[in-house]
């Protein structure tokens, strides 16, 4: 057993998300979304290192050395899988572990809307799962491709960096693919994925403009594409995704991605305040003719005007969903308002003034 591997048991014991290991410094952990100090001694550079690489693959041990910035997987089987980033900072090196459970929760399990198993169903397009880091669109993505996973008879080709979430192949035939370790890039992957004979494709960070435009040529093509970015609501992941291009592509762009689109889920986490976890809340927008017709001409500031008039269609506002969790006490006013986008809306709930003085 290695040396670490006593951390990763207290996380689980102690339901944390994540754990810090920082030169200089006591460990720490993060629970219910707050940092907690580890009562354990200040760990030096030295011991910290042997400690990290002890676990670490060789050729990751060799590339930090060079860059100074690492990502991989690691698992403790029967405990959890983790994603691990190394990196150095001014006291030496640093590590924070990411805990991604083995048992992936169902779309039921996680208390999902309607319409989110229902984009398991898709034909095709692209559909965008958003949030901040740390809101929980992996685990919102692991249970959709859960959901296909049983409910068709189709080739799922997953392309992470590191593979987070492992599913066993049940109903489709089900391919993991991590960056760096089985391809070059996720550029690479997409284009090896579309000579692969795959029906939905999982990139799990659409992160440059190459990786957008393989993902939307893919969508485009037939295949039902799932995707992650860090915007924080609907109209802005439009607007991400165009504004990537140069300008004289945008056009094109805008028309390629209204055709291609189905689906947008942007996500936030809150800490639920009636027990212990966690709970999202999310703005939901289906790609209705109407919304494509918006995205074709530069007007997605009225996409929020459709998504309020498009509940039919399980669509919902991020405000609209906060505004449920905070009826039904299971967040703080505070938190509610802190990650609202309409603050004039929950202002009225606070009991004191805001912290953030530069949203009064």
């Amino acid at each position: 057993m290695a040396k670490i591997d006593a951390f990763f048991k207290l996380m689980n014991e102690q339901g944390a998300s994540d754990l810090h290991l920082v030169a200089g410094q006591q460990p720490a952990m993060r629970i219910r979304g707050e940092m907690e100090r580890i009562k354990y001694k200040v760990l030096d550079d030295d011991t910290l290192k042997s400690m990290l690489y002890e676990i670490a693959p060789e050729d990751k041990v060799k590339l930090f050395e060079e860059t100074g910035d690492i990502d991989f997987g690691y698992e403790i089987p029967g405990l959890s899988r983790y994603r691990a980033n190394f990196f150095q900072q001014k006291y030496g090196v640093a590590a924070v572990f990411r805990s991604i459970p083995t048992k992936i929760m169902t779309c039921d399990d996680l208390g999902l809307p309607p319409v989110i198993p229902k984009l398991a169903s898709l034909p095709r397009g692209l559909v965008l799962v958003t949030g901040p880091t740390g809101s929980g669109k992996s685990t919102t993505l692991a249970a959709i491709i859960d959901e296909a996973n049983k409910t068709r008879k189709d080739h799922i080709i997953t392309v992470e960096d590191p593979i987070e979430f492992v599913h066993k192949s049940q109903s489709c035939i089900i391919n993991h693919r991590e960056v760096g370790l089985h391809t070059r890039s996720f550029n690479a992957a997409l284009r090896g994925a579309l000579r692969e004979d795959p029906d939905i494709i999982l990139v799990g960070e659409m992160r440059d403009l190459e990786t957008i435009s393989l993902a939307i040529e893919a969508a485009s093509t037939g295949h039902l594409v799932f995707g992650t970015l860090h915007t924080t609501s609907a109209a802005k992941t439009v607007d991400r995704v165009i504004e990537v291009f140069p300008s004289n592509q945008q056009a094109q762009i805008r028309s390629t991605l209204s055709d291609g689109l189905r689906a947008v889920v942007a996500q936030v986490l809150f800490k639920r305040i009636d027990k212990k976890g966690r709970c999202a809340a999310q703005e939901i927008l289906i790609a209705t003719p109407a919304v494509r017709n918006l995205i074709r001409e530069a007007k997605t500031f009225q996409i929020n005007s459709m998504i309020q008039t498009g509940k039919q269609f399980g669509m919902q506002l991020l405000d609209d969903s906060i505004m449920d969790l905070y009826k039904k006490k299971w967040i703080s006013a505070e938190e509610a308002y802190a990650k609202c986008n309409d603050k004039s809306r929950f202002r009225p709930f606070l009991k004191k003034s805001p912290t953030d003085f530069t949203e009064v």
